[in-house]
């Protein structure tokens, strides 16, 4: 009896979309791949590259400004996608569109807001003032805390609506009936609810944290030059520095952290549904 695999004719469907990425986006990379190997600098390119004290500081601060990032979302994102899979009717509508409808605002409209309110004038500012928190008016624009604001607010979505999607999954009696054997709401939580949970916040911290690594706009925009990641490196020796080979190099970096953390977080998550 042959053990091979039948053609599934469904998986045809999915052939316009494999095209359509395959043109824009799989050769495009093979380009830039092929860019940076094959360039002037080749092979050696990269290992000037690392070689260079800037090049890791670079590559610090994109892991450290994307990790931050991630936390913030994390934190905020798992209490709103906890209450959005226990609710229902008009309030989980109203919370869908609550995180869904800033998705329509550009990204740039939304840097240029930041810059207004993280400014030694702006909402942030005059509140903690005013609390008491501060002594003067302190300035958030232009620095790493401001950036990590401004991101956050911006991908805290992806964070909320994979995590959402596995709570929504999940059975409300087990609560219940932890509950029953005396289990304490903070128990239930930890023991519970974060276990069930761990596919959802895995891939919400994929999605959170390779969009955080890419972001290009709002480093520019909010905090400068003075802060450099591989995007915004990137985005200056293709613009303004006109080395074509270091934006290559940098790029091909920056997308091998990328598909590191997404490799990893799929390996992750096929394993604890393994162990489900």
């Amino acid at each position: 009896m042959s053990t091979a695999r039948r053609f599934d004719p469904i998986l045809l469907l999915a052939a316009p979309a494999v095209a359509y990425l395959t043109v824009v986006y799989g050769l495009p990379l093979l380009f830039l791949l092929g860019r940076s190997l094959l360039g002037a600098g080749g092979v050696s390119a990269f290992a000037g590259f690392f070689a260079d004290p800037f090049s890791w500081t670079v590559l610090g601060n994109t892991v450290r400004s994307a990790a931050l990032v991630t936390l913030v979302c994390l934190v905020i994102g798992y209490p709103t996608a906890l209450v959005l899979a226990r609710a229902g009717g008009f309030v989980q509508a109203a919370i869908l569109v609550a995180i869904i409808l800033p998705l329509s605002v550009g990204v740039v409209v939304k840097a240029f807001a930041w810059q207004i309110v993280l400014r030694r004038d702006g909402v942030v500012s005059q509140i903690f003032t005013g609390l008491g928190i501060w002594d003067e008016p302190q300035r958030l624009l232009f620095t790493e805390t401001g950036l990590v604001i401004g991101a956050a607010n911006i991908f805290v979505p992806f964070m909320i609506l994979p995590i959402y999607s596995v709570l929504k999954l999940v059975d409300p009696r087990l609560g219940e009936a932890a509950a029953t054997l005396g289990a304490s709401p903070v128990y239930r939580f930890f023991k519970v609810a974060i276990p069930l949970s761990l596919p959802g916040i895995i891939t919400g911290i994929a999605f959170v944290f390779s969009m955080a690594a890419s972001m290009y706009v709002i480093p520019s925009l909010v905090i400068g030059d003075r802060f450099q990641t591989l995007a915004t490196l990137t985005g200056r020796s293709f613009l303004f520095m006109r080395n074509e080979q270091l934006g290559s190099t940098t790029a091909v970096v920056l997308l091998a952290l990328t598909i590191g953390i997404v490799v990893a977080s799929s390996r992750l998550s096929r394993r604890l549904g393994g162990a489900a």
